[in-house]
């Protein structure tokens, strides 16, 4: 599932792709992939046509546009969350319109200059002539256009605007490691002081958002720590490192354009990320440890998979009863 650096990626293509653009029409071609949206497709069209993009943001994992107002418009935004493979692909003029952009490889000359992805679910025509699509092959993702509500903290909702609001649907979702009003030394604290370990805590989206496994995994390496170990028994140093390892992990995944594993993830040009290749124990089991050569190892996880170095990583040792 895409985490924050690769969500990051795709917000910052909207941000230099379709923003001040107004969507001419919307096409849903597939009801599920707006099963969140309350008014149901047709609402979801009817509220988004004629309509400005002003913003790109992201808090964690959830990304937004926000629209332009005006006489009898709310305030609201197209809130996409991309599931396990979603994609925002810009098609057509605004494509090419970022300096550097890399070449589509779905792409192709056709009746509009581009021929249809077969997993197409949502597409939003633009007045430029360029379009945007929402891909999406699992069918995880969805799209909505739910009201704004004011932040607690009163600071901006996300990265990409100033404004202090966020989708009504993302209120419950945490500040992220990488936002400036993230509140350091009450993580911290909160962390401790939750029952439960330190990898269930880094992923918890209330706790802290835009950590997911992989980015977990690769954190809990670089400090050094297990994630199985009781939030109740870490030190505020190790809290502070754990987090400060996961930063820095999701800064130098951002830099690289995230990480792919297939093509179900790319940027809104089609590029795939390439911090994959960067992997230090996500997904090397029985490769040596950089640090200290030891085969790493796997483990079952919550339905999912756990990789650590043995040496580095030392598994607690269970309390007595």
């Amino acid at each position: 599932m895409p985490e924050l650096p690769e969500v990051e990626t795709v917000r910052d293509g909207l941000a230099r792709h379709v923003l001040g653009r107004t969507v001419e029409a919307v096409r849903v071609h597939r009801d599920y992939s707006v099963r969140r949206h309350d008014g149901g497709p047709s609402d979801f069209a009817a509220r988004l046509t004629g309509r400005r993009f002003e913003a790109a943001v992201r808090r964690g994992k959830f990304l937004w546009l926000l629209l332009d107002e005006g006489a009898g418009r709310g305030d609201d935004a197209l809130l996409a969350h991309l599931g396990m493979s979603g994609q925002l692909l810009v098609r057509g003029p605004a494509a090419d319109a970022g300096e550097g952009a890399a070449a589509d490889p779905v792409a192709a000359p056709g009746p509009h200059g581009w021929v249809d992805h077969p997993h197409l679910r949502v597409r939003f025509e633009l007045d430029d002539g360029s379009a945007l699509d929402f891909v999406d092959q699992r069918t995880f993702g969805h799209l909505a256009v739910p009201d704004l509500v004011a932040t607690p903290d009163g600071a901006p909702g996300g990265l990409g605007s100033d404004r202090a609001v966020v989708p009504l649907p993302v209120a419950h979702i945490a500040r992220d490691l990488l936002d400036p009003a993230l509140d350091r030394p009450a993580l911290v604290d909160a962390v401790r002081s939750r029952r439960t370990e330190l990898k269930r805590a880094l992923l918890d989206q209330t706790l802290v958002s835009g950590v997911g496994n992989i980015y977990a995994d690769e954190a809990l390496w670089r400090a050094r720590l297990h994630g199985a170990r009781p939030t109740a028994t870490a030190r505020r140093a190790d809290v502070g490192r754990l987090l400060d390892a996961a930063a820095e992990v999701m800064r130098e995944a951002l830099a690289q354009g995230g990480t792919s594993f297939d093509a179900l993830y790319v940027n809104v040009n089609g590029a795939s990320g390439y911090f994959d290749r960067s992997l230090a124990v996500y997904g090397q089991e029985g490769r040596p440890c950089r640090r200290c050569g030891t085969p790493v190892r796997r483990d079952a996880f919550a339905n999912r998979s756990s990789f650590t170095c043995p040496v580095c990583q030392p598994r607690p040792r269970a309390r007595r009863t």
